[in-house]
């Protein structure tokens, strides 16, 4: 194995834009950049990879997965998603609840290439069986506060925020209360509250005013009746006030939870996510989701300038998970952690969760995933699925369990 990878020819994203002079990097055996500039001289055992002009950001971030692999009927494998499509950094989105986290820790966090991080369920039992049983079937029972502040205080290096999905199928009659009931375990615990939004009740209307700055909306530009905030002014207000006092916004794409209709209303009407995440797993793995790239690519011809795409997946979920962000990234002695990708010309049909059909032109397409030591070359299965147009045949999910 070689002890350097040099990389050459790359375009860093550097004070959200890309810079227009190209530059080597060059990454010890120890996972630190160790030379930063034009011509490098490629040490003795070096790997060499010349990207040829390929834009290079941080690591990519995708802070909504579903990655407890074989202890949840819903979950992926990290290395299904992360690297090998450009993602450095993996967030599982409510899998784990407190009664089974020790497993996700020793044999999903601490086995994956990848960064992992969780916002832990509010319910107990996680997404066991996912919806054919409710994480919060039992009501308050499902529920432990002394459990859970138990097993966020000996995992705070895991364990980023408190999930809690407040859709009707889930919670019953608990309604609101149990977004409450999370906001509190999030205000004792000092996290964050990721709240996934969907069919009603509780409202978006009585949601958004629990949410404090920093909390998070996943599935922002959902189009379910009675759940979007397209349908109704006065929900589109309480929308855009909450993020004014920095409630964030993140798309949480799904199988059943974006929209393009309501995210192109959003985008034209002052209102943009603040996050790009994927919520991949096993029932939107072979679409409409696929992978983050196709996402990422979505986004980008719904409106999003390329360079607000980047800082949805770079730095500003690091903000939510409290991760430093250093503007200095590029220098000497910084942990390497970023992806190279290119931005290709192309003319793909993609759709959304209702089965609405949008014509993509530009694909943003991972090159390279480098995190310490260790680096991947990528791939995008979106991109294979579109380009050959063997798309599975696609009907919105009709069924209010699928997220």
């Amino acid at each position: 194995m070689s002890d350097y990878l040099l990389i050459r020819n790359v375009l860093p994203f550097k004070n959200k834009s890309a810079s227009k002079e190209l530059i080597d990097l060059l990454i010890g055996q120890d996972g630190l950049l160790e030379q930063v500039g034009s011509k490098i001289k490629a040490p003795t055992n070096s790997k060499k990879l010349d990207l040829k002009g390929a834009y290079l950001s941080r690591g990519w971030v995708d802070l909504h997965t579903h990655i407890y692999h074989g202890a949840t009927d819903i979950s992926l494998l990290p290395d299904q998603i992360g690297m090998q499509t450009g993602v450095t950094c993996l967030v599982d989105c409510g899998s784990a609840g407190e009664a089974n986290f020790e497993g996700f820790k020793r044999y999903i966090a601490e086995t994956a290439q990848e960064k992992i991080f969780s916002f832990l369920n509010i319910g107990s039992i996680g997404l066991v069986a996912c919806n054919r049983v409710s994480e919060l079937a039992l009501g308050y029972r499902s529920v432990d506060f002394d459990r859970t502040l138990k097993v966020i205080e000996s995992n705070r290096s895991l364990i980023r925020g408190i999930k809690v999905r407040a859709s009707q199928v889930i919670t019953g009659d608990l309604g609101v209360e149990c977004v409450r009931l999370a906001k509190k375990l999030a205000r004792i615990s000092e996290l964050p509250l990721i709240v996934h939004v969907g069919e009603p009740p509780p409202l978006l209307d009585d949601i958004l005013p629990v949410l404090e700055k920093g909390d998070v909306i996943t599935h922002a530009f959902n189009g379910k009746a009675g759940g979007n905030i397209m349908e109704d002014p006065h929900t589109f207000a309480l929308t855009k006030e909450a993020k004014s006092r920095g409630v964030v916004l993140d798309v949480g794409h799904g199988k059943s939870s974006f929209s393009f209709e309501v995210a192109k209303f959003a985008l034209k009407h002052g209102l943009s996510p603040d996050v790009i995440s994927t919520d991949l797993h096993s029932h939107n793995y072979q679409g409409p989701v696929y992978d983050f790239p196709t996402t990422l690519s979505k986004l980008l011809t719904l409106g999003m300038s390329l360079e607000e795409v980047i800082e949805c997946v770079t730095t500003s979920p690091r903000l939510v998970l409290s991760e430093t962000v250093n503007e200095n990234w590029l220098v000497p002695g910084q942990p390497a952690d970023f992806t190279a990708f290119t931005v290709e010309s192309v003319k793909f049909k993609a759709f959304d969760s209702m089965g609405t059909e949008l014509l993509i032109r530009e694909f943003i397409l991972p090159q390279l995933a480098v995190l310490g030591a260790k680096w991947e070359q990528c791939q995008s299965r979106g991109w294979e699925q579109l380009a050959s147009g063997n798309q599975p045949l696609f009907a919105p999910e009709s069924s209010p369990e699928m997220m």
